[in-house]
Order: structure tokens, then C-alpha cells, then sequence
């Protein structure tokens, strides 16, 4: 077995696209809420290795760069054990460009799962600050929270976009090159890389900001002014609109245009 080209990557992912629109809406409620606890997990496990070099203006990048180390195996166990993760699922529409699937029934995967992912992730911040290992470091780890969740909110709404599709375009790149891997290993570094690109530049993911944000506020953050109006309307709102933007058309859409070959209607 050989690593796939590009045309049998595209195929692979609409054939995926496909088996997604099959499940029901448990399913896609259970398995949502399943990467939802894996990416906020990751997202956990980020910030303890990381939040004494992003405590600081001239360790951050360094910190940065340190969780990006650990944050892929969000998407690993994602893929690996099995979940639906909204940014991945935004590669289904080069499923609805070749009518594989409806637009409906790709808009109605993209709601349960991002609902159940929001829940996931929710349950995983309420669940850490409850364990009291935010109090890592005489307390450093939740003050470092709670800064992630206030920076995140008072990104001016057009960065956030911008910054939720240079997202989404490595999430997507990630489980693109992973659907062409030809092995367990070909799939981890493939999964690894682009996201750890992301991490690092300080790219927003909608899913991963379902933790952040909700940890920074059971942390402590609404005495600062963290709400969760601010969560779901300064943040969340358009870093999914980025997400979609960076992984639907810069990914699924060009790729679906550059590499489809048409049948022949010819007689």
C-alpha cells in the first residue's frame, strides 16, 4: 500500500464526508461530545507544560511553541479512536460540490456536532478548575488562563476571522494529509505538524476556544470582566466563521476544483 495522491486524497474525503451524513443524531452527539473531551484535554494539557514561559511578553512565542507540541493529540485521538470534530467536518463540502451529499445534511452534521463539541469541551474546563490543578504554580496556571481567555475575547471581530481561517486551513491540511497517509506513523506526523504550525503562529480554532475561554471564566474570569456573552459573540462567532472560510473553501473548495476530473459527457 502506497501513499495516496492528491486525486485519491479528495476521493477519500468525500467517501468520509458520505459515511459522516449516515450516522444518527446520537451518534453524531456521542462522537461529538468524544472530541470536544479530546480537544479540551489537549488544550489542558498545553497550558500546564506551557504556562511559565507564556506568563511572559518574552517567553511566549517559546511558550507557544511548547503547547503546540502538545496539542495535536487532540486531533490524533480524534482521529484515531473516533469522534467528529466540527473544523475536520468542514471539509465536507467538496462532498456537497460533487452532490455525494446536500448541503443539508452537511449543515445538520455541522450543528449537532458543534453543539455536542461545545458541551465536550465545557464539561472538560468545568472539570479542571473543579480539580484544583489550575493552582499549579502558587496559582500561576489560572492566572495564565484567565489572560488566554481575556486575550482571546478582545480580539477586534475581523482578526478573529482572520485568524480562525489561518486556523482552520492547517486543521484541515492535517486531516487532509492524513486521509493520503499509508500508515499509523504517516498519519501522526501528518496530523502533528500542521497543527503544531498553529499553535505556535497563534491561530484561533473554535473548538479549542470552547475550552479556553469557559476555563478562563470558571477560573476566576468573570471578576475581570470575561463573560460568556463575550465568549459566544466577540470569539466564538467569528473564529467559526473563520474556521468555515479556511477549512470549506480554501481547503475542500480548491482542492475539489483543482484535482476533480469531470466525466466525460460526451458521446
Amino acid at each position: 500500500m502506497s501513499q495516496k495522491t492528491p486525486q485519491e486524497i479528495l476521493e477519500a474525503t468525500m467517501d468520509s464526508a458520505v459515511k459522516k451524513t449516515g450516522y444518527s443524531m446520537k451518534q453524531l452527539i456521542l462522537l461529538g461530545l468524544m472530541a470536544g473531551f479530546f480537544i479540551a484535554i489537549a488544550g489542558a494539557g498545553a497550558n500546564m507544560a506551557a504556562y511559565r514561559f507564556l506568563s511572559e511578553p518574552l517567553t511566549n512565542g517559546i511558550g507557544k511553541m511548547i503547547s503546540g507540541v502538545i496539542f495535536p493529540a487532540g486531533l490524533m485521538m480524534v482521529v484515531f479512536a473516533g469522534a467528529e470534530l466540527f473544523t475536520g467536518n468542514n471539509l465536507m463540502l467538496a462532498a456537497v460540490m460533487d452532490r455525494k451529499i446536500s448541503a443539508g445534511a452537511m449543515l445538520k452534521n455541522w450543528v449537532i456536532v458543534y453543539v455536542a463539541n461545545l458541551i465536550g469541551s465545557v464539561a472538560v474546563a468545568w472539570l479542571l478548575v473543579y480539580s484544583g490543578l489550575l493552582q499549579t504554580g502558587d496559582g500561576l496556571l489560572a492566572e495564565v488562563t484567565v489572560s488566554i481567555a481575556s486575550a482571546k475575547i478582545a480580539l477586534p471581530f475581523g482578526q478573529a476571522i482572520a485568524r480562525g481561517i489561518l486556523c482552520n486551513f492547517l486543521v484541515c491540511i492535517a486531516v487532509w494529509m492524513g486521509n493520503g497517509a499509508d500508515s499509523t506513523v504517516g498519519k501522526i506526523f501528518s496530523l502533528f505538524f500542521p497543527i503544531w504550525l498553529f499553535v505556535t503562529a497563534g491561530f484561533e480554532h473554535s473548538v479549542a476556544n470552547m475550552f479556553f475561554i469557559p476555563a478562563g471564566i470558571f477560573a476566576g474570569g468573570a471578576q475581570a470582566g470575561i463573560t460568556w456573552s463575550g465568549f459566544l459573540v466577540d470569539n466564538l462567532l467569528p473564529v467559526t466563521l473563520g474556521n468555515i472560510i479556511g477549512g470549506s473553501i480554501f481547503v475542500a473548495g480548491i482542492y475539489y476544483i483543482a484535482l476533480k476530473r469531470k466525466k466525460n459527457t460526451t458521446a
